[in-house]
């Protein structure tokens, strides 16, 4: 596959996923929207997958690509079906592009934490494999708040109830982060929102606190996020 990648930060990027997607022999193309790459045309991409930020859906004021980009997303998904992955921001995106709602979480979620499939999640060919109940990496005070037709939720966690969903059956995203690498914690602390956020979570040495408790789980990260792409693979080529 050639896979087109949305990025909204230079250290946000696919992670673990790269050295899956290099190993398969599956070839991306990245671009850097907030540093002002512009939208390429679809034709040639076998897929989408659009990735996270420290951005807010609804700041089209503030970063005025966000409105184009939606629209591409909804062009891409909508209209020519291609198979489809969001993380995080890119969960959010895919939600507002198709007419769903985003807002700022009630208690942001920053660290990491327990997120549960629900009935559709664990049928869902997505999470194949994966534990009902899981711990992966959140870093976001914005969520999902209204899904769009035709999604359905297929995780939740007790401060955010749609940590994952799917729009039919090869659009893909997740609230949350599997992708994790030895140095994400310390890649993403270098982005002022992100910092700033793991300050009011965690207080002085909260880099420090989120790398390890990282570092205890990476084995499980890194199966778990192998399992995601091979679902999302499979799931891609129906």
């Amino acid at each position: 596959m050639h896979i087109l990648v949305l990025q909204h930060a230079k250290v946000e990027h696919p992670g673990s996923f790269r050295k899956m997607l290099r190993d398969d022999g599956h070839t991306w193309d990245p671009i850097e929207l907030d540093e002002g790459e512009q939208l390429p045309g679809l034709d040639g991409y076998d897929a989408l997958w659009v990735l996270g930020g420290p951005m807010d859906v609804w700041e089209e004021d503030i970063h005025p690509w966000l409105k184009p980009e939606k629209e591409f997303i909804r062009e891409a998904v909508k209209e020519r079906g291609l198979p489809f992955l969001g993380l995080c921001l890119g969960h959010q995106l895919l939600a507002e592009a198709l007419g769903g709602k985003c807002g700022k979480s009630e208690s942001p979620e920053v660290g990491v934490m327990g997120v549960d499939l629900t009935e559709e999640g664990s049928e869902s060919i997505f999470f194949d494999g994966i534990p009902d109940t899981f711990d992966c990496l959140q870093w976001h005070g914005a969520e999902v708040q209204q899904m769009p037709e035709g999604a359905v939720c297929l995780a939740n966690s007790p401060l955010c109830k749609i940590q994952a969903m799917s729009w039919y059956t090869r659009a893909f995203s997740v609230q949350f982060h599997l992708e994790v690498e030895p140095n994400t914690v310390d890649n993403w602390a270098e982005i002022p929102a992100y910092e700033s956020a793991l300050d009011k979570t965690f207080g002085q040495g909260g880099v420090s606190r989120l790398r390890s408790d990282c570092n205890r789980v990476m084995s499980n990260f890194e199966s778990m996020a192998e399992r995601v792409y091979i679902n999302w693979l499979h799931a891609a080529s129906k």
